[in-house]
């Protein structure tokens, strides 16, 4: 079996599934959710994260992005945009599309100057991101070079269309005078659609292991962070062998204004408690 028949079975076995649908639509306010404000922010001109001190590995980013000018103000127009589309049916695709490269940057981002800020909430985006890609495969798929419109010129139609069709129907319904009604019907017919349909297990077990692994197990990757103040930065020395170093590296985070690789590299070379003392 080619990639491409192994795909749209994937494929066309996930859209009849009504807990996969629903989730595609939590996706897509969730992430919508995750950029308006902050777009928001870019656009009316105001510092995003604005508590987090500019001496911060990520606040030297955030600073100096945010003194760009109208390139500040462009990057918040297109996050808007992004989370707009992705609330409109048939935008999502096109808004998917655009809100991958933003929230990969990110997500890149946050690892490389470790900010608690978004170091959990950043994979977990892009991992919904990729859902969505996946979940709108039928409208992008002909980009792929194992794909051919060719082979998909036929006489039959696919159940996604009959359903898309069904769909848009039922969109029309409600625009006429017996719309309510219709629209009530529809509701019935889907909920009783939901009841019927198989349960993901395994697929939502998947879901719920990734969102352990974001937020558990990749922040603790990190055995030091800089963390967002200094007091905080001071703390997760406490009660260890390093107190010395680590309040080193919290001073040349926070008040000094380091770059994050020479004050772990300080870290690193500056030795234990226990070996300072006369």
């Amino acid at each position: 079996m080619s990639i491409s028949s192994t795909f749209e079975r994937l494929h066309s076995e996930a859209k009849q599934n009504s807990w996969l649908w629903l989730f595609s639509i939590f996706n897509r306010f969730a992430l919508a959710a995750g950029f308006f404000p902050s777009g928001m922010v870019k656009i009316m001109d105001e510092r995003f994260a604005s508590g987090l001190h500019a001496n911060h590995p990520m606040g030297h980013y955030l600073e100096a992005l945010h003194q760009t000018g109208y390139y500040y103000t462009f990057i918040g127009i297109v996050q808007v945009a992004a989370a707009i589309m992705l609330l409109i049916p048939r935008t999502v695709t096109l808004g998917a599309f655009l809100y991958f490269p933003i929230i990969l940057n990110i997500c890149i981002l946050t690892y490389a100057t470790r900010f608690d800020g978004s170091l959990f909430t950043a994979p977990l985006m892009v991992l919904a991101n990729l859902y969505l890609l996946g979940w709108n495969y039928e409208k992008w798929k002909y980009i792929l070079p194992f794909n051919r419109l060719a082979d998909e010129i036929k006489d039959q139609k696919s159940p996604e269309s009959d359903v898309q069709t069904q769909e848009n129907a039922g969109q029309r319904d409600i625009f006429s005078r017996y719309g309510i009604r219709s629209l009530y019907a529809r509701f019935r017919i889907f909920f009783k659609q939901l009841l019927s349909d198989k349960f993901p297990t395994l697929f939502f077990a998947g879901v719920f292991v990734a969102v352990v692994i974001c937020v558990v197990g990749i922040p603790s990757l990190y055995r030091i962070k800089p963390r967002n103040t200094l007091p905080q930065c001071v703390r997760q020395f406490k009660n260890s062998p390093r107190t010395r170093a680590g309040e080193n590296f919290c001073n040349c985070i926070h008040k000094n204004g380091e770059p994050l690789n020479k004050c772990l590299n300080d870290y690193n070379n500056t030795p234990n408690d226990a070996a300072q003392t006369p």
